[in-house]
């Protein structure tokens, strides 16, 4: 709990379904920014060594979309399906 900037007193104090649901919000605030400032080939060059990267770079997408979606920060989409 460190990362919540929680006491062991504040700990003990809130409902475990609290708890719960901070931890979840850390996570995805984590999967959120985890490759921030990253480019794709940056990510191909990095997946060269290690296959997971390319998995979790894929998650990352998928949940910056879902929640630039809820916020209204879509980019326009590139290419001829757009324009359709």
């Amino acid at each position: 709990m460190k990362e919540l900037g929680m006491s062991w007193k504040e700990i003990k104090e809130t409902p475990k379904y609290e708890l719960l649901g901070l931890l979840r919000a850390s996570g995805e605030h984590e999967m959120y920014h985890a490759y921030d400032g990253y480019t794709d080939e940056d990510i191909s060059s990095m997946s060269k060594n290690n296959p997971k990267i390319r998995q979790q770079y894929i998650k990352y997408l998928e949940t910056k979309r879902k929640y630039d979606e809820m916020i209204g920060n879509q980019q326009k989409q590139q290419g001829f399906k757009g324009i359709i």
